[in-house]
């Protein structure tokens, strides 16, 4: 704490390239990929679409800023059921929260919305899913980054490489072109109209 400290005053009082080297832009943002979904109406919205725009603004309540928004696609449930077709996106943002806080201020707009996590692949209202924290690799039962399934979903990775063709896999570094290709062709996905 105390070092950091250190570090955002010297950011601060620091002429514009005088910074023994240190990219402090870097240090102080960190570029992320957040997936949004629902195939639910949150209360008090007229459909997904519009409590997934309202999430988006949201975020910047919670220190993380919107930089782009990929189209919208709408996709099957998967795995498979008789669950209505998701309407998903993916956003890049920035955030000054590490990567821990970034999560846990997605939960918070989730319950907002009115999200309730009670079994896996369930319908919702809304689903903001961390895919990827500026590469970060972590298996932590409370954090796993990059999103451990977001190489498997279409619905991920189509406007995931809308947004950034030349993204890489942090852990295989597979480059998404190839897994979108590698996909397998029974997710049903369509941009929304």
């Amino acid at each position: 704490m105390f070092v950091w400290l250190i570090i955002l005053a010297n950011y601060a009082t620091t002429p514009s390239g005088d910074n023994d080297g240190m990219d402090m832009d870097k240090i102080m943002s960190s570029r992320l990929f957040i997936g949004l979904g629902a195939n639910l109406t949150p209360d008090g919205y007229s459909s997904p679409r519009e409590g997934c725009i309202a999430a988006v603004s949201a975020l910047a309540d919670e220190g993380v800023h919107l930089s782009t928004l990929s189209n919208w696609y709408e996709s099957a449930p998967v795995p498979i059921s008789n669950q209505p077709w998701y309407l998903n996106a993916v956003a890049e943002a920035t955030t000054e929260l590490d990567a821990a806080s970034t999560l846990a201020a997605l939960h918070l707009i989730e319950r907002r919305f009115g999200r309730i996590r009670t079994e896996r692949n369930a319908a919702r209202v809304l689903d903001l899913d961390l895919l990827d924290f500026a590469g970060m690799v972590s298996d932590a039962s409370d954090l796993a980054l990059p999103h451990p399934r977001l190489h498997d979903r279409a619905f991920v990775l189509l406007p995931l490489g809308e947004l950034c063709p030349n993204w890489e896999h942090p852990v295989s570094g597979i480059a998404i072109q190839d897994l979108i290709a590698m996909l397998p062709a029974d997710q049903q996905i369509r941009l929304a109209g």
